[in-house]
């Protein structure tokens, strides 16, 4: 039987308890092997999981499409008196979501203006998930090396771009906005390539695929892991989305996994597709997506194409940042103003108090157990999938774990960035310059994975820049992007 909380809810000093909204969507983990629906079952707002109800997502904030109420079915924008400046999500992923961007403010007021139906919302969404298990995301476009390789390699994702825009990807100088451009043209010729002429030759490449990833499949050694990583994608991608071109977004977008505990930050018009795995995520409050394949939602790839800021190389992962002096607190803190999240961890025989905050937050607890006191004598019994909003200014809340249990009471926490002055995560967008992975090395070292593979130019700059952080010059070896 549920505990029973101890709370006043016209008291602005009391924590107080939430009932999140859920959706259930295509891709959604189904039945209780998704976190979501163990939470919302904890929590109440549920009374029995559907083993074959696809739960997605569990929504902690003031959109109208998915409102938080309190027990007494008042609204969260009641409680606080007006519309939080972010949206906190807990996400279940089974399959892959569609290839997406999100608007920046003024196109977002331009999409609603000419089609609310779509864009329901004339607000940004920037957005930042932390892990909850492994994760994996294609975030940003690969760099042109990588693009350049994969189209020698497969001939069939060849087929799909235009000769013009291959000669721009091969001929590119080193300028950063010729790369964009080039980068541009490609995205936008594969974008167009006629169905008939897509759909034919992604049954050939899957056929192709399938036959290197059994009896004839390359030596490990001979094949970089990035490149066995962008095939196995494919094929999975393909198997969620039969006949699909958006499959091959692999080529093109960086493919990468994140451990429990990291996180990455989407910022406007970066493209990107969630793949599976299960992750706290919080973004201006806003519903806008604007989609461009892997689903059977509208697809607007002109507004897309045009949007997107043609940046390359994927968002910082980051473990987050100890905040108030106690490292049980980290902190992921972005670019933004609307947003910043805090995972909060208790040990068994421990206690630890939350920070009081100048701004109205919600939290929820995503792993253990605990109780809580706090000067008003509140008793909340902490338990996965429970939710609270914390009024801006009430009485400091400690939580305590028993020193029997077995493992640490998580707690996550979202509130308006108190610290946008010292952000913790970026976008590619951010860095005109980033990590160039493998293909920075000069050509005379590098051992391209397929011969006859174009090398693309490199400035005095950037050798002598490579040459200084090979000799230890540089930045003590620190890169923003870690991948394969």
């Amino acid at each position: 039987m549920a505990a029973q909380h101890t709370y006043s809810a016209t008291s602005k000093s009391n924590i107080i308890p939430l009932r999140a909204a859920i959706k259930d969507y295509a891709w959604g983990i189904r039945g209780l092997d998704s976190r979501v629906a163990r939470f919302a079952l904890e929590s109440g707002i549920i009374d029995e999981v559907d083993p074959d109800t696809p739960y997605a997502e569990l929504w902690i904030g003031t959109h109208p499409s998915g409102p938080t109420t309190l027990r007494d079915g008042t609204t969260l924008e009641q409680s606080v008196g007006g519309q939080l400046p972010f949206l906190f999500k807990v996400l279940s992923a089974g399959k892959a979501l569609s290839i997406q961007a999100h608007p920046c403010k003024e196109r977002a007021r331009d999409l609603h203006k000419n089609n609310p139906k779509n864009y329901v919302d004339d607000n940004h969404k920037p957005e930042l998930a932390v892990a909850l298990t492994p994760f994996e995301a294609m975030c940003g476009f690969r760099r042109l090396e990588e693009i350049a390789i994969l189209i020698k390699k497969h001939p069939e994702f060849a087929a799909c771009i235009s000769n013009e825009a291959k000669l721009g990807i091969f001929l590119c100088s080193q300028d950063e906005d010729d790369k964009r451009e080039a980068l541009r043209a490609l995205f936008k010729s594969f974008m167009s390539c006629p169905k008939e002429t897509s759909s034919a030759q992604l049954k050939v490449l899957l056929k192709r695929l399938q036959k290197e990833q059994s009896c004839d499949h390359v030596h490990p050694h001979e094949e970089p892991p990035w490149e066995r990583k962008c095939a196995r994608a494919i094929l999975r991608l393909a198997q969620q989305f039969p006949g699909d071109a958006g499959a091959m977004a692999p080529f093109l977008l960086n493919y990468l996994l994140i451990a429990p505990g990291e996180s990455f930050y989407m910022a406007a018009n970066e493209p990107h597709a969630y793949v599976a795995g299960e992750i706290i995520e919080c973004m201006a409050c806003s519903d806008n997506v604007v989609r461009a394949g892997l689903t059977p939602k509208f697809k607007d790839v002109d507004n897309l194409v045009s949007m997107l800021t043609y940046s390359m190389g994927g968002p910082t992962i980051n473990a987050g940042t100890p905040a108030y002096g106690d490292n049980r607190i980290m902190r992921y803190t972005p670019p933004t103003g609307e947003f910043e999240v805090m995972i909060i961890s208790c040990n068994p025989g421990e206690d630890i108090t939350l920070p009081q905050l100048p701004v109205p937050a919600v939290f929820i607890v995503i792993e253990g157990s605990g109780t809580t006191d706090n000067e008003d004598g509140q008793r909340l019994v902490m338990r996965p999938g429970r939710s609270y909003l914390m009024p801006a200014g009430c009485s400091p809340l400690t939580c305590s774990v028993n020193a029997k249990k077995r493992g640490a009471l998580r707690i996550a926490l979202a509130h308006e960035n108190q610290h946008r002055d010292r952000p913790t995560l970026s976008s590619a967008s951010d860095f005109p310059v980033s990590w160039r992975g493998e293909f920075a090395l000069p050509p005379e070292v590098r051992t391209p994975s397929l011969p006859g593979t174009p090398r693309m130019g490199m400035s005095p700059a950037g050798k002598a820049a490579i040459a200084k952080n090979l000799n230890g010059n540089g930045n003590g070896g620190h890169f923003d992007v870690p991948k394969l």
